[in-house]
């Protein structure tokens, strides 16, 4: 069968609560993000496409075509305004949820892989994990503001630590590292 089946339960009982299905989506999806309202959940599929949902609604609420290659990533800043995409086309998306388009396409190095996407606390900067470490400041330009090189391989994730006065990646290379963000 094609489409989304989106369930919503009860996490206490156990319980389907309701069952939304959108037939306009017909490939696996790859990953997927809360929205720190917890209104809305954020999924990315195989075919490019990232999907947002309407939990009160329950109904798909928005689409945000522009990638190529399967999404390998999505974030929500805290402030809930901006989505940070990633897919294997060597770029990531910032999109304002407000105004429900791209503001700023950020593009990375050649055959660069995306494994991980995080805002900081305040939305202003970007950490991106993937064969360096990056750290983003989020803003017309969209600076880099720092790449730490020190796994062996890639790194899978990365998080800011409280009151960004750190970043920590995990990597591919079984070790986990902190980086002062001072």
């Amino acid at each position: 069968s094609s489409g989304i089946n989106a369930e919503y339960g009860d996490i206490g009982t156990g319980k389907l609560l309701c069952k939304v299905a959108d037939q306009s989506v017909s490939h696996g999806l790859t990953c997927c993000q809360f929205h720190p309202d917890g209104l809305i959940f954020g999924t990315g599929t195989s075919d490019s496409l990232v999907k947002i949902w309407d939990f009160k609604e329950q109904k798909s609420a928005a689409n945000f075509p522009g990638h190529s290659g399967p999404i390998s990533a999505i974030a929500f800043s805290e402030n809930g305004y901006y989505l940070a995409t990633s897919a294997d086309d060597e770029v990531v998306k910032l999109w304002d949820l407000r105004k429900l388009r791209n503001f700023k396409t950020i593009s990375l190095d050649d055959k660069y892989t995306v494994r991980g996407l995080t805002f900081d606390n305040s939305g202003h900067y970007l950490a991106v994990a993937g064969p360096d470490v990056r750290v983003y400041q989020i803003s017309k330009q969209c600076d880099l503001v720092v790449t730490w090189d020190a796994h062996t391989q890639d790194s899978t994730d990365v998080r800011f630590g409280p009151d960004v006065n750190y970043v920590a990646s995990v990597s591919n290379d079984r070790t986990l590292k902190f980086y002062s963000a001072n």
